[in-house]
């Protein structure tokens, strides 16, 4: 290895090493001021108006996004626009948190007594205590940094990634205060491979799918047939009443061929393997791609009360995104 490369890497492991401690020494600010601001929100009978300048506006826009997904409404308002006309969006039952490392920004500063002015709850997320921000907030989230990862101890990354972790600790807490479940987080995010996740079912995979069925009495014939014109790779067994009996896969068709050469008899009775794996229509998908991994198997026939509704094949689950 060069030296470059050397230089490289301790210069990479360096950064992580720093940033690593930041993130450690959020710990010791956990505390009753926290405590304070987690209640304060989720006590709140308004909205969480994040603002900030610089870097730190960005990490408010991505905590914004974070919480609306969580069930916190919020909403972002730059400092420097607050002051210019922005300011109206902050409604009386609002609380308004401004993050800052330095708490001095001249935009904060304009900002901050605007909101005092307003009488709504001001949380200042600050990496100075002694800042103009944190003495004139009611409540201050410290995510002081003792080093910035930059090697000038300028540029802002060790601060930015604290004050992203306490977003995201924010935004944990209140998840679990409000008992928001993995239902609740699918209906803030219906779209993309991630929505499909949370609230697709079997029901929605199957329902464009030939229903391969075939009774015992099919001859061999008939259950070849069966199965290749529905092209699942596998048919059900049901009785005159649409009872799962039993399932026929192309493997189980290979295996009786290895045993026998007298075909003409052969019905599907003599083929298939009773209490077949099957799911309701109502499962999430994603727990049935699980039974597909656990019993390494392709298909699964669904049944409600044991009537018989179709099958399931892995190709659904790939097509949607879900594998």
């Amino acid at each position: 290895m060069s030296n470059m490369n050397a230089s490289i890497q301790q210069t990479a492991l360096h950064t992580i090493q720093l940033e690593a401690q930041s993130v450690a020494g959020l710990a010791d600010f956990i505390n009753d001021a926290f405590e304070q601001a987690v209640t304060a929100i989720h006590g709140s009978q308004g909205r969480l108006v994040i603002s900030g300048i610089g870097k730190s506006a960005i990490v408010g826009q991505k905590i914004v996004s974070t919480l609306n997904s969580t069930g916190t409404p919020s909403l972002f308002m730059h400092a420097a626009d607050a002051i210019h006309g922005d300011l109206g969006m902050v409604q009386q039952n609002d609380l308004v948190m401004i993050i800052s490392k330095s708490g001095e920004s001249p935009e904060i500063k304009v900002l901050v007594p605007l909101i005092r002015n307003f009488g709504n709850t001001l949380i200042g997320m600050v990496g100075n205590t002694e800042s103009f921000l944190a003495s004139h907030s009611d409540i201050v989230l410290n995510t002081t940094v003792s080093k910035e990862a930059c090697p000038n101890n300028l540029a802002p990354t060790s601060s930015t990634t604290a004050q992203m972790v306490m977003g995201d600790v924010l935004a944990v807490c209140l998840m679990k205060l409000k008992g928001f479940s993995g239902e609740d987080f699918a209906k803030f995010h219906p779209g993309g491979n991630l929505g499909k996740r949370l609230y697709l079912r079997v029901a929605d995979l199957i329902s464009a799918n030939e229903k391969p069925a075939v009774q015992p009495t099919a001859s061999l014939k008939q259950v070849i047939v069966e199965i290749t014109e529905k092209r699942l790779g596998v048919t059900a067994v049901t009785d005159p009443e649409n009872r799962v009996l039993g399932i026929i896969t192309d493997g189980d068709l290979r295996r009786m061929l290895e045993r026998t050469d007298a075909l003409q008899s052969i019905t599907a009775a003599d083929i298939y393997s009773p209490h077949p794996k099957t799911v309701s229509p109502g499962l999430l998908a994603v727990e049935a791609l699980e039974l597909l991994r656990n019993h390494d198997i392709s298909q699964l026939i669904v049944a409600e009360d044991q009537q018989y509704m179709g099958v399931l094949h892995i190709h659904d689950l790939i097509r949607e995104g879900i594998v």
